[in-house]
């Protein structure tokens, strides 16, 4: 949690979509132990960053939307990175209750930094594997529901996500700290807003936990939802992997994107 909010904190105004970032002198001197000053965006642009958007189980993404923590499915799908520019083309899905949305629109990087010591893991385990690089991207994000569909809108906030580059040069999914009970990757921190309206609803999701969600989230070593908004689509997420329900791990674990 504390690389993905230096790089928040770092890179972007104190307040995004209406969500409050700390910005106090602490804070602040975390940051720049933490991260390099020089900007890294041009000298890697030759790496397509894509695959890290779509590399993890959907399982394990987790999303709400609006003040009442109602869950929201995200899949991205696919991604395309257009030629010698740092815009990806995103396609994909989202899922509130039943109802299913497509979506397209685009990741725009906007700035990258390097990690000035490297993270090693549980017991040094990543030490001695040649890691080369180790860092976080902030970007952009707009999604396009298919305004033919029902209840469709517009995604649109800053997403943060922490990569490595390892010996062999591969860009590869940050998970070194994975360990940690607190640990996530792929912030996505914004707003959701439906086509007919002019009132936008925070909408955030990420992979393991959920950044900026109040409340919601009561668990230790894993995302748990607080017993007063279960109600709002978390209940066969529950029954699933906190009461070990058969019949809720197969409803989880279906492709509904498909």
């Amino acid at each position: 949690m504390k690389r993905v909010l230096k790089i928040i904190l770092l890179l972007c105004s104190v307040s995004v979509y209406g969500q409050k970032f700390n910005t106090t002198a602490a804070w602040h001197s975390q940051i720049l132990e933490g991260l390099s000053n020089s900007e890294y965006k041009d000298s890697v642009n030759h790496i397509d960053f894509g695959k890290l958007w779509t590399e993890t189980s959907n399982t394990l993404v987790f999303g709400f939307i609006g003040a009442n923590y109602e869950r929201i499915r995200i899949k991205i799908i696919s991604t395309h990175k257009k030629n010698n520019t740092n815009i990806y083309e995103v396609v994909g899905k989202s899922m509130v209750k039943n109802n299913v949305c497509t979506f397209h629109g685009t990741i725009t990087i906007n700035s990258i930094k390097i990690y000035k010591v490297l993270h090693w893991g549980l017991d040094d385990e990543f030490k001695n594997k040649g890691i080369k690089k180790e860092g976080g991207l902030i970007a952009h994000y707009r999604f396009e529901e298919d305004s033919t569909q029902t209840h469709s809108g517009i995604f649109e906030g800053i997403i943060i996500t922490t990569w490595y580059i390892d010996h062999l040069g591969r860009l590869m999914y940050d998970d070194i700290e994975k360990f940690s009970d607190i640990y996530m990757n792929n912030e996505f921190i914004g707003t959701w807003r439906e086509y007919k309206s002019t009132k936008k609803l925070v909408c955030n999701w990420g992979d393991y936990r959920i950044p900026y969600c109040g409340d919601l989230d009561i668990g230790a070593g894993e995302f748990s939802p607080n017993n007063k908004y279960v109600k709002n689509g978390w209940q066969t997420y529950r029954d699933a992997y906190l009461q070990n329900n058969n019949q809720a791990k197969l409803e989880e674990e279906k492709e509904w994107w498909k």
